[in-house]
């Protein structure tokens, strides 16, 4: 297994800082965001790699002698977002993060599926939990037609690059469990397109991940450590689907997700977190899980998210990195 860090969490400093915190925790990858949702900031060269060798060869010199290296391109966001100025705009990060990804000798692309409006002329996604209604099924219906038809495209971008595209099965994406990856593969015939195989998603839809990997073999390409603790007594009352969020005003620090549309406060009295790894699930199943992506690719990648609000960046970092380092010695 190849252990890393997806590098959101730190963007607050140069890349050469964050990779030796990724160095210093003993872990030897690093996932580099390159658009969607977030901007590409540790890829500020990322229009001249695209075209000039010796941006690329400047970009890579920065990994040397580190004991770093790249562990994949992130550019999660909404590709299929009805708004053009978002949709259009993170579809197309896609498509250049796979001319990067090969550009700079990877060839995994972490995104998501995406999620359209319901209907023609749609403004805003729609995402259907439940679709216990036939209005409900007519609009998956429309939605699935727009998912197939962008993912046949970038499928054939992926292949002609070499490229394997993983999907984290997001909720609020089309695409977010093991049935809807075997649908668009088979609305596809995708050869080049699989799952990014985030655990957390997972857990707060009771899922089991161990599982969900067996399950799907070798259509997982990559993976994210990242852990959910189930907050019983809020779970009780709200269920994991509770929509206590809070609206932030444009004085207060919020991210921007593309266009208007922002990130929203957390409910206070959470159903669930997310949580850094071992605050949620001990390191015997994290153990676990690293031997179900071995038996698919013993050379996977398995990056940790932190995105535990808890704890600051580099102490949920090293709590991460010492459980996921302590599962993985356990393998041996």
């Amino acid at each position: 297994m190849k252990l890393g860090v997806y590098n959101a969490i730190l963007h607050d400093r140069p890349l050469p800082e964050a990779l030796k915190v990724i160095a210093d925790l003993g872990l030897t990858g690093i996932e580099i965001n390159t658009g969607g949702f977030l901007p590409p900031v540790h890829v500020p060269t990322m229009d001249q790699i695209l075209t000039s060798d010796a941006a690329r060869d400047d970009y890579l010199a920065v990994f040397e002698g580190t004991g770093v290296s790249i562990a994949g391109l992130n550019c999660n966001g909404n590709p299929l977002h009805p708004k053009r100025e978002i949709g259009e705009k993170h579809a197309e990060d896609i498509r250049r993060s796979i001319r990067l990804a090969h550009r700079l000798g990877q060839d995994r692309v972490v995104t998501m599926s995406g999620l359209p409006g319901g209907e023609p002329g749609a403004t805003v996604p729609n995402w259907i939990v439940n679709a216990w209604n036939s209005a409900a099924l007519d609009v998956l219906d429309y939605q699935w037609g727009i998912v197939a038809d962008f993912w046949k495209e970038t499928d054939r971008l992926a292949a002609d690059h070499g490229v394997k595209v993983a999907l984290e099965l997001h909720p609020q994406n089309v695409v977010f469990n093991t049935a809807d990856v075997r649908k668009l593969i088979e609305l596809t015939g995708a050869t080049n397109v699989g799952v990014e195989l985030d655990a957390s998603h997972l857990f707060w839809q009771q899922m089991d991940p161990v599982a969900v990997v067996r399950e799907l073999g070798p259509l997982i390409f990559h993976a994210a450590a990242k852990d959910v603790r189930i907050n019983a007594e809020h779970a009780a009352l709200y269920g994991v689907l509770d929509n206590s969020f809070r609206r932030l005003s444009p004085d207060e620090e919020r991210t921007n997700l593309g266009g208007t549309e922002w990130a929203n406060e957390w409910p206070k009295d959470s159903a669930w977190d997310f949580v850094a790894l071992g605050r949620g699930h001990d390191t015997a199943f994290w153990a676990e899980f690293l031997r179900a992506l071995q038996e698919v690719d013993p050379e996977m990648a398995c990056n940790i998210e932190h995105e535990d609000v808890e704890l600051g960046r580099i102490e949920g970092l090293e709590v991460a990195a010492d459980v996921l380092k302590e599962a993985a010695a356990s393998l041996v």
